[in-house]
């Protein structure tokens, strides 16, 4: 075991443990009330935020009194100015935290885009304050007072930079090797996001053998136009990952900060890691889990769903993709996919991912029932 100062005399103290909610590609939900209302709340669990938000429509619903303010918050979708809820309450299962200013924003992008409600995002405003286990392998997250801490064997510290929201070097190659700063991003649902000015400047991809696909990634603010193709090999800390996932993105607001940073690293690849976030020691100590070898998704259908009113509809349909090719249109209402009638979101998109044969959609389209297939193709 190796035991760490964090600049406190006190050894860390076990405080709570909870379970959390995984949802499309590594997306994880906590649950949470804030102050005395009834109400449990849903909340992304992101260290690529620098606060702490509640969703617009939450606010409203619950009749929730906030503040305007002059400041503004930015994500992939864009930049908005927000108002607040200050010195606010949110209890955790065993843990009450004190003094929080939860900005407000609009997330029911995200509500319509996972298919659960999402009313808001835990970011710096809670990690920064305490030691946090995420132990992947079980879903739980396991929450100690910052001090001295004893660290598993068999792990790798990162060593990042945390002016608040993490940074860490990569090491990637796919036409040539590259080294660069990436947010170490637990609320994004990929892997690897590369700036589009970053992959210009730099020559890093190859694209004499694979052509970038269209695709459509949902993001505070909007839906965001990217790309997607892979990586040949990735390393996080001393772990090697290959033919990896990777979205382009024409980064209109700076969100990267390129050219100090090349983009993001994803939470469906630090999903196959425990991990230990340190924020008072400036430590992120990472651990392979059972999940370390899982396959990566390569499938592509061109095919963007979102939830809305009790029905999963196309929301996007990518040109020269498997989904256009196959007829579909936006506004399609999807009923069922390979007999699941289930209108769960979460449900046809794993079917959709999973599936490297046809798969058959029963849709509705201006009120007439119809029948399409669909064959997924690979990325790689």
């Amino acid at each position: 075991m190796q035991a760490h100062q964090t600049g406190i005399d006190m050894p860390a103290k076990h405080l709570t443990s909870f379970s959390y909610t995984m949802i499309t590609d590594g997306v994880m939900m906590i649950h949470a009330t804030v102050n005395d209302m009834k109400d449990t709340l849903n909340f992304i669990f992101d260290t690529g935020s620098g606060g702490i938000s509640l969703n617009t429509s939450t606010v409203d619903s619950l009749k929730i009194k906030v503040l305007p303010s002059k400041r503004t918050t930015k994500g992939l979708g864009g930049i908005r100015q927000v108002s607040y809820l200050y010195d606010a309450t949110m209890h955790l299962p065993g843990l009450d935290v004190h003094g929080l200013d939860f900005h407000v924003n609009d997330y029911d992008l995200l509500t319509r885009a996972y298919g659960i409600r999402v009313d808001g995002i835990v970011g710096y405003s809670f990690l920064s304050r305490y030691l946090i286990k995420l132990d992947h392998e079980k879903r739980m997250i396991h929450v100690f007072s910052p001090g001295t801490y004893k660290y598993p064997h068999g792990g790798y510290f990162l060593n990042p930079s945390i002016p608040n929201l993490p940074i860490i070097q990569i090491q990637f190659s796919d036409s040539n090797t590259h080294r660069q700063s990436f947010y170490f991003d637990t609320g994004a649902g990929l892997n690897f996001l590369l700036s589009e000015h970053y992959v210009s400047d730099s020559a890093v991809l190859s694209f004499k053998k694979k052509k970038p696909v269209p695709t459509q990634a949902e993001a505070v603010g909007g839906k965001s136009e990217m790309y997607l193709t892979t990586v040949k090999n990735l390393y996080i800390g001393k772990y090697r990952f290959k033919n990896v996932p990777t979205h382009i993105f024409k980064d209109e607001y700076d969100i990267t900060n390129y050219p100090q940073l090349g983009g993001l690293v994803g939470n469906d690849l630090l999903r196959r890691f425990n991990i230990i976030l340190n924020y008072p020691q400036q430590e992120i100590y990472i651990k392979p889990n059972a999940h370390f070898r899982d396959a990566f998704d390569y499938a592509y259908s061109g095919l963007a769903l979102f939830y809305d009113e009790g029905h999963v509809l196309v929301d996007g349909v990518a040109k020269d993709s498997p989904a256009e090719k196959a007829g579909f249109k936006e506004g399609d209402i999807i009923l069922a996919i390979d007999n699941d009638f289930t209108g769960n979101l979460q449900n046809f998109k794993n079917i959709i991912q999973a599936s490297h044969r046809k798969i058959e959609f029963l849709l509705h389209r201006n009120g007439i029932p119809l029948l399409l297939k669909m064959k997924t193709v690979s990325i790689k």
